[in-house]
């Protein structure tokens, strides 16, 4: 599917406007999800260490056809390997299950804050960059405190920050200090996973007026926020549809009553949570 806009990042790199996610599939269920992903269009695909599928998502990558150069993925560094030597060390590992040369980028699954690593971690991911093996950098689940403390102590920003972001959590305040700094905020859960949000009056009365599914809408509502949505799906036709955003708009309207709820976090809080 042609027609997919792209995100260029602070480092000069670019994402396409929507990717893959790939949580919780092992992986067998990830190298058939990614295949079918791959011949549909995609080329962004979302895996972590902890995700426990790296090698799936690899064998999908070699097996597809597509050329490697037009695929962007992305890989998380797990909590327990915090640290310099140590983050250098699990990239690698990862590296190998992925079977690639190069990451296209490279993210922190968590801040852990009471672990107090992140920096060193951050240093590594710089030498790595430095050294050709990932391309782009960067954090996910990261709060401004904890992007302003890399920046202030390493001089590099992050490339991107994924985070939880759906209608229950605009996350306004963070999305408009990653502007500032040109920081490409990537949304996990973007279809507000358990919140029953697809089923909300609203969201369907948009998705019928534009004749696209209650997916779709909300997909839609991220991509015009400017954020980069990332809807895990292992069936064809769910993956084809969550790619199909970008031939309607919604009005200023609709995306203000789609986010017109009371907040709730479906994931962890960054400040406190801890993923090994």
């Amino acid at each position: 599917m042609s027609g997919i806009p792209a995100h260029t990042l602070n480092d000069g790199a670019t994402l396409p406007a929507i990717g893959l996610g790939t949580w919780p599939m092992d992986d067998a269920q990830a190298e058939r999800a990614v295949r079918t992903a791959l011949d549909l269009g995609y080329r962004l695909i979302d895996t972590a260490a902890n995700y426990r599928n790296e090698t799936g998502v690899g064998r999908a990558i070699a097996r597809s056809g597509v050329p490697r150069e037009e695929i962007v993925v992305t890989t998380k560094l797990p909590g327990r390997h915090h640290g310099y030597e140590e983050t250098l060390a699990s990239f690698e590992e990862s590296r190998r299950r992925l079977g690639l040369e190069q990451v296209d980028l490279y993210l922190i699954h968590w801040p852990l804050p009471r672990v107090g690593k992140y920096v060193d971690s951050w240093r590594a991911m710089i030498r790595l960059r430095e050294e050709g093996l990932v391309r782009s950098i960067g954090v996910s689940n990261f709060t401004i405190e904890h992007i302003e403390r890399l920046g202030k102590e390493t001089g590099a920003l992050p490339a991107v920050n994924q985070i939880e972001l759906h209608p229950y959590l605009p996350q306004e305040e963070l999305r408009a200090f990653h502007a500032e700094r040109n920081i490409v905020t990537e949304s996990w859960t973007p279809l507000g996973r358990g919140t029953g949000l697809l089923q909300d009056p609203v969201v369907v009365t948009i998705a019928e007026a534009h004749g696209v599914t209650p997916g779709q809408v909300v997909l839609r509502w991220h991509t015009q926020l400017g954020a980069l949505p990332i809807p895990k799906s292992a069936d064809a036709e769910r993956q084809r549809q969550n790619l199909d955003l970008f031939g309607f708009t919604l009005a200023p309207a609709q995306m203000l009553a789609i986010a017109d709820r009371v907040p709730r976090r479906t994931g962890g809080d960054p400040e406190v949570h801890e993923e090994f």
